[in-house]
């Protein structure tokens, strides 16, 4: 049984068991709407889809002051994960398909993701900085175990001394221990792994295929063993659903090891609110109101909003006391919230084709 009185317990319905989203929402871009006739057949359970997506570039770049990076690269768009809240959801509209069951069961991967990293850090005007993997969705997600895309950016990162800055809840980054360890030693890494719950019955309702709490400290405790930077992420934050839980949060990371830690209000952008309400009224009836209240009084009224500065970590009363409580937990933990300073030095730029090699 949950552990939580008030959860109603994962949807029975085949197209949904196992996946985040229960439903799959027009896009936003649509002319035309269409309704499931009430008479229609269930759907079969939803089995993923991975297609191939040839991108013309590779790294990504952002001004936002919020974040502490200026480049990324997203090795896959969607994620199998299917984390309810998941502010990525909206970008699946970009591509035809829908931010809710598609988002989760149909992945657009980028099989010459490498190649085109090399191409880019070997342009002129390229100027290194750390380039982020995770910041939108898990590079590290399941379909990764097979593709092994993101394993050959390591690679190439390493092969031209880049740092890179690691989110991920995925527990395929274990693989992976040897490559960082590499980076570790040439202050080229830091990793933070992605805390929700310590409940199981709340982690399976939020994050259906993501690994679980304990296997997550575990990769916390394989990264501090091996001297790799690694600090937690508690994200998202949802009230009256996980922030009773951040003490112990940070807590049990300190414990297995991480050396900073950060935290990110829910939110709730486009696509995403209807979804998360359709899962509160599903997982938590009985407290879906008062959930959405205390969002609201994040938010001046709102259910989100996009401005820097307050979309990560909101304002009003609620989301200071949230604050305080995080760093005074910091506070007592010994621990701190900052990204360790990475060394852009040892670059080495790739040479492009028919470019002569220094001697140097």
């Amino acid at each position: 049984m949950p552990s939580d009185p008030l959860l109603s317990g994962q949807p029975a319905h085949p197209a949904t068991r196992g996946r985040g989203a229960l439903s799959n929402p027009q896009l936003r871009y649509a002319r035309q709407q269409t309704e499931r006739d009430a008479g229609q057949e269930d759907a079969p359970v939803r089995l993923s889809q991975l297609t191939a997506a040839h991108a013309r570039s590779i790294i990504s770049r952002n001004d936002s002051p919020d974040i502490p990076f200026r480049q990324s690269i997203n090795p896959y768009q969607g994620c199998e994960h299917g984390c309810v809240y998941c502010y990525a959801r909206p970008t699946h509209a970009w591509h035809d398909l829908s931010p809710g069951l598609d988002f989760e069961s149909r992945i657009l991967f980028k099989p010459n993701a490498a190649r085109l990293l090399e191409h880019e850090l070997a342009a002129p005007g390229y100027r290194c900085q750390p380039i982020a993997l995770g910041a939108n969705t898990d590079p590290w997600q399941p379909a990764e175990k097979r593709l092994r895309i993101t394993r050959q950016i390591l690679e190439t990162l390493w092969k031209h001394r880049h740092p890179v800055m690691i989110v991920t809840k995925g527990a395929l980054l274990e693989r992976d221990l040897d490559l960082l360890g590499n980076f570790a030693a040439a202050n080229l890494v830091s990793v933070r792994i992605s805390l929700t719950s310590l409940d199981t019955a709340t982690k399976r309702g939020l994050e259906p295929r993501a690994a679980s709490p304990q296997v997550r400290l575990k990769l916390i405790s394989q990264l501090a063993e091996r001297g790799i930077p690694v600090g937690a992420l508690i994200a998202p934050v949802i009230p009256a659903i996980n922030d009773h839980e951040l003490e112990d949060l940070l807590g049990a990371a300190a414990d297995a090891g991480a050396s900073s830690a950060g935290y990110v209000l829910l939110r709730l952008p486009l696509e995403v609110r209807p979804l998360f309400e359709e899962w509160l009224q599903t997982w938590h009836p009985m407290r879906a109101k008062h959930v959405m209240s205390l969002i609201h009084q994040a938010h001046d009224g709102r259910a989100y909003r996009a401005e820097f500065g307050l979309r990560q970590r909101g304002s009003g009363p609620y989301a200071a006391l949230l604050s305080r409580r995080f760093e005074a937990a910091l506070k007592r933990l010994g621990i701190n919230n900052e990204e360790p300073p990475l060394n852009c030095s040892a670059f080495i730029r790739p040479a492009l084709p028919g470019q002569q090699l220094s001697l140097i």
